[in-house]
């Protein structure tokens, strides 16, 4: 008995490159039962989000291609706009938001633009994933100035690749002087060396330094907590009573 062959146009005949499948993209499966070509792309770029795995990026392709049609099309607007309208601050390294036509002007965020903030307390942090985190909290009404790495010797990157002038230069600025350095870069080996350099250069031009406190959680048990920061939290005590 002679066995049936697959017409040449569907799906899987030996007559066509690969088989008449589509490939998926580089570095990326394809779901069960493949997906459509430019549907995989979409997924895989997705994937490259931080904190978004693969499942969840075909997840999220999949409703933008089958049930998020009004989402897809404003979402791809603000991002194909996103460039042209975001840059660093100028004067903390924040994310600030420009005019279309603000041509090559200083972009200053929000935070630097607020009258009402304190500009003798300025804030350092290491990413403005730290700063938003700080705000809030709604603790800081002062000013801040961005990092963007911490001085990690293992990984190549020393005191040179630190913005210490531009940080030199704020704290300086006659226009706002500072009085006061709040060093807020996590308590890591990295954040500590980090806020040691910072205390060494920042202390040298007479600005008070100080460092954000670690300890006990709020809630927290003491006896799940290590004892690095339970000696911090000892020797940051406060008066009570």
């Amino acid at each position: 008995m002679t066995a049936l062959r697959p017409p040449a146009s569907l799906p899987g005949s030996p007559n066509l490159p690969n088989g008449g499948r589509v490939a998926p993209a580089a570095g990326f499966r394809s779901a069960p039962g493949g997906l459509p070509g430019r549907l995989s792309r979409v997924a895989q770029l997705l994937a490259r989000l931080p904190g978004v795995g693969e499942k969840t990026a075909q997840r999220f392709a999949l409703f933008l291609a089958t049930g998020g049609a009004d989402t897809a099309r404003e979402l791809g607007g603000e991002l194909a706009e996103l460039g042209g309208h975001i840059r660093p601050c100028a004067r903390c390294g924040h994310i600030a938001e420009v005019a279309e036509d603000s041509g090559d002007a200083p972009a200053l965020c929000a935070i630097c633009l607020d009258t009402r903030r304190d500009g003798g307390l300025l804030c350092i942090v290491a990413r403005v994933q730290d700063l938003l985190a700080i705000e809030r909290s709604g603790a800081m009404r002062g000013r801040y100035f961005v990092l963007g790495r911490l001085l990690s010797p293992l990984e190549g990157v020393g005191a040179e690749e630190l913005p210490l002038e531009a940080l030199r230069a704020r704290v300086r600025d006659p226009e706002e002087p500072v009085r006061e350095v709040l060093v807020a870069t996590p308590p890591s080996v990295d954040g500590e060396a980090t806020a040691l350099l910072l205390a060494r250069e920042l202390g040298a031009l007479g600005i008070q330094v100080t460092r954000i406190a670690s300890g006990v959680p709020h809630g927290g048990d003491l006896e799940f907590a290590d004892q690095v920061t339970l000696g911090r939290a000892i020797e940051g005590r406060k008066h009570f009573g």
